[in-house]
This record gives structure tokens, sequence and C-alpha cells, in this order.
């Protein structure tokens, strides 16, 4: 999910007493930990919560300040075993405990910051290195019911990577990963467990070569993002992560080591493309397909807030929905800018396609609308822009906030009727929850392998829209509450005119009837080969396929 930069504001810092109560979680009996850690070749850790220096340590030691500076840092926070990119899955928010500072300014210690509790960390992290670790993670929480979670990035929105009292499989990477090609006809390149696509593309553009992947660059190439389908602002030319993914290396929960591809395991591969991270097992690298270089034509169209000017390019953008995806369109939108890449056009048909936008530009700069800007350009990789675009967007961090999102249908922009439904639909929804997105990053000119798991609906779907409330760290219990309330209501105005269907990996943490919008048809099959390949269950995740709403390990969701 893609928004501004927080603004940190420059406060005093004051001193406090009483801040130094840290909580930890009761361990299990020490011998069990004792051997799991020798097992791993000592590479087993206790959990301590990210901003514990603060409080356990003066607030101007060297620690704390070194948290302080970095707390709102996405990559800080992907390198770190118990930070999370959004920080309520640091937390308990049934019971209020946790370790959290005030992200607008974490240089300031308030006076109701007197202890740092556990909230929903994990006790435990092994940092796994290789698949043994894996098979001896397993065979301990069979034996002692320690709950599992798999971490790799902490870019969760849905906590599935965190749980009290469990032990975490901490997927660290390797940034010397190699390539190696699938087959003659299909390149691909491999990559270990952990590595990010800020890393993944760097090496694609050293290497002269294409891959599609996840818009921010601390996102994980082979957790969550892929397993759960993984959109781009290049999908709709060139499929979603999981049409590109060509294998993977996992460790299932009965304890072996296995390749998934097309010809061995097939019905877990089919699982992996789209079934969910952390349901399946623990994968250990995976090969993605890629692509020769593409040169992309980009338009920025920027303004100052303006309800009425929004409305107009909402309109503008739906009433073209249809033919730029056709044209090979793909790109994000918020309330006050527009930003369109396209890896087909050469920079004339670009100009042709976007005539509508171009001649929406020309009246806005007529009427001298505050802060317009419109800029058509080149960009001579994927890699390129991601570099420009991410200068300026990247995901929030380091607060807390619920989210909820749909899948919108082509069948919306069927008609002017259906468009000003849609328009309306998603004005009224960004006035509930500022900070609406449009993603035009459905694969709609990708049609299905029949051999993905991800919701038929994307084929068939334009946009990816997401909604937002925020809280901060002093937020109650009750107003916890009331922000996952305004975001599914907010996105009910699309919830009534669109199918049911939304993208599991950036969905309201309590959406309703979760099977049939993630998964679509698919989900009796994902059900059997879960069963299949974790036939104890050691496995389970929030909304996950075959989960346990009952497991303590849910204990600190509302």
């Amino acid at each position: 999910m893609l928004l501004g930069r927080l603004l940190r504001r420059a406060l005093d810092v004051y001193t406090l007493l009483d801040i130094r109560t840290y909580l930890a979680p009761l361990p299990l009996p020490q011998p069990d930990w004792s051997l799991l850690k020798e097992q791993v070749d000592g590479r087993l850790f206790q959990s301590t919560p990210y901003a514990d220096p603060c409080f356990s340590q003066s607030i101007d030691s060297p620690e704390c300040v070194s948290i302080q500076t970095s707390y709102v840092e996405e990559e800080t926070r992907a390198h770190h075993p118990s930070a999370y990119i959004q920080t309520q899955w640091e937390a308990c928010q049934a019971t209020s405990e946790q370790c959290l500072l005030d992200h607008n300014a974490p240089d300031i210690m308030h006076p109701e910051l007197k202890r740092c509790a556990h909230g929903s960390i994990p006790s435990y992290f092994i940092n796994i290195q290789k698949p043994a670790d894996v098979v001896a993670a397993f065979n301990f929480s069979k034996t002692t019911k320690a709950p599992l979670v798999i971490k790799n990035t902490g870019h969760d929105y849905k906590g599935r990577s965190s749980a009290p009292s469990s032990l975490a499989l901490w997927m660290t990477f390797d940034p010397e990963f190699m390539p190696e090609g699938c087959s003659s006809t299909r390149p691909g390149m491999t990559v270990g467990a952990g590595v990010q696509w800020g890393e993944a593309y760097k090496f694609a553009e050293e290497h002269n070569f294409t891959i599609v992947g996840g818009a921010d660059k601390t996102v994980g190439v082979a957790g969550g993002w892929l397993q759960g389908g993984g959109h781009s602002a290049l999908s709709n030319t060139m499929g979603l992560g999981v049409d590109r993914v060509l294998q993977f290396k996992i460790v299932t929960p009965d304890g072996q080591y296995r390749i998934a591809n097309e010809c061995q395991n097939e019905d877990l591969f089919f699982a992996l493309r789209g079934g969910g991270g952390g349901t399946f097992g623990v994968v250990m690298e995976a090969s993605i397909l890629t692509s020769p270089p593409v040169t992309l034509q980009v338009a920025i169209l920027k303004f100052s807030p303006n309800t009425t000017v929004t409305q107009e390019l909402w309109s503008v953008m739906a009433n073209n929905g249809l033919k730029w995806a056709s044209d090979g369109w793909g790109g994000f939108s918020m309330a006050d800018v527009l930003i369109l890449a396209n890896p087909r056009l050469s920079k004339g048909e670009a100009a042709e396609s976007l005539s509508d936008l171009i001649d929406f530009g020309d009246r806005l700069r007529l009427a001298g609308v505050v802060g317009f800007k419109l800029i058509l350009t080149e960009f001579p990789s994927w890699g390129a822009f991601f570099d420009a675009f991410t200068r300026d967007h990247v995901a929030t961090v380091g607060s807390s906030l619920a989210l909820a999102s749909r899948l919108v249908s082509k069948s919306n922009f069927a008609t002017l009727e259906k468009r000003n439904e849609l328009v309306s639909a998603l004005v009224a929804a960004n006035a509930a929850t500022p900070g609406l997105i449009i993603l035009m990053t459905a694969p709609s000119s990708v049609p299905s392998s029949g051999m993905t798991s991800v919701t038929e609906a994307w084929r068939s779907s334009l946009y990816h829209v997401t909604v937002i409330a925020p809280w901060n760290w002093n937020t109650t219990k009750a107003e916890k509450k009331s922000r996952y309330g305004h975001v599914s209501a907010s996105i009910d105005n699309l919830r009534r005119i669109t199918p049911d269907a939304a993208y599991l990996n950036e969905a309201d943490v309590y959406e309703p009837n979760h099977q049939v919008a993630f998964w679509g048809t698919h989900y009796p099959e994902l059900l059997r080969i879960k069963q299949k390949y974790d036939p104890d269950h050691l496995l389970d995740c929030w909304h996950c396929v075959g989960w346990n709403p009952k497991s303590q390990r849910f204990s600190c969701y509302l």
C-alpha cells in the first residue's frame, strides 16, 4: 500500500521516571528451548520488543536514540525480528499491552509511556538458515504445542506473522543471491527467503532484465506477497506474482523438503500460488520468471487537495478504464494524484491513448487549479521508474492502522450509469476514510492459466481499492474497534456494487465471507491440500486456509 511519507515533528525531549518495567513472556521449560537451540546451531533467540531500549535504558542512551531515529524507517524495521511495519501487530490489542512510541514524535517519551509489555510479538525466534532449521521447529511445535509463525520483513496488514507466546521462524537473507534459469525458453531468477524487492530490482537492473514485483522496496520477494497473489503496476500486461513464479523449494509441516512446480508436487505448487503465506509450509527459495527490459511511458497528474477536481479525475479514469487497461496502462491514484505506467506503447501512442487525460489537464491549467502539474515522460526501465517513484511514495511505517480493500470488476465500467455509480462510491469511501488508493494492478490483460489459487475475480477486475483508518500508540481499545468498523463501513460503499472479492494480503481484518472473497471457488481444494501437507495443523494464521478461530494465538485480536 502506498502513502505519502510521514512528517515528523521536532519536539522537546523531557525525562521520565518509572518507565523501565519490562514484562517478559512466560517461557516454556528451559530444557525444551535448550535442545531446540542446539538443533538449530545456536540460532534461537529470546525476543524483546523493538522499542524496549527506550524503557529499559536511559532515553538518551545510544540504543534508545537509535530506536527513536529509525522508528518510522521501513528498512530498519524490516531487518529486525521483533519489529513490524504496522505496530498494532507488536501490541496485544485486546489487553492494550504494548511497547510502542508515538510515531508522530518518537523522540518524546510521554508521561503515559510507563512500561514496556511484550504484546503480541513472538517469545522466541529462530534465524532460519537451512531446511533442517525448519524441520527442527516443526518437530518442536508438534511435541510442545508451541504455536509457530513465519516472519519475513513484517509487511503484514493482518497480523499473520506475530502471535503471543509463539516461536517465530525469521526468514533472513543473503544479499549475494545468484539467478538460475529454469529452462532455455523460460529464464528465471532464484531468490532465497528474505530477499526484498529493492535488492531484487537492483540485481535485475544490473543484469538487464525485468521482474514483476511489489511497490515497496522492503517487501519480501518469496514471502506473503508472492504466496498471496502479488500485484504490481506491471500486472495488467505481465501478470500477478503467482503467474510468474516457476518453482518453490519448501519445507512442509510434515517435515519434508520439497520442490513444487508444474512437474512435481503440482497440488502444492497450486496452493502456493495464491493460497497465502504461513499456511502450507516454509518457503526457502523461489524461482520467478524474468522478461526482457521494458521502456515505460509514464504520466503523472498532481494538484492540491480539491474534492471537486478529485471527482472529475476519477470520472476521467472510470470513463477510460476499459480502454486504458486494453492499451496496457497500470498505476495508482489517490485524491490528489494519478500515476500511470505503460510498458507497451511508444511515446506517441501513449499521448494518443491518454488524450482525455491530457484534455482534462488542459482544463485544469486554464482554470488555474492550485498545485496542478501534468507530466508525460519516459523511463528506460522498470527499475528506474521504481527508484523515482519510491522517493515520494512508501508504505506507512511505524504506526497502527485498520485497512480494508475491494476488487472492482470490469462490469462496473460497462455503462455510464455504472461508472457514475463507481465514482460516487469511491468519493464516498474517501470522504469516510481519507487516504483511499486506487491501484490499477489487476491482471486484466493476462488470462488465467488455471494453475493459480487466487480468486478468479482478479482476472475480471480493473481496480484494487484500499482504505485505511490510522491510530496512535495511546488509542483506547474501544477506539481501535471503532477504526476497524470505520474501514469496513467505508469499503461497504464498494462492497454494495461489486462482486464478493478482495485481495487477501490487504483485506479487512474482519472481512465477511473471507473464504469466497479471497479464493472464490478454490477454497475446498486449498483446504484439502492444507490437510495433506499439514495433518497436525502446525501452521495457523488469521483468516488463512483451515484456520482455527478459537486458537489462543489469536487472543490479541479484538
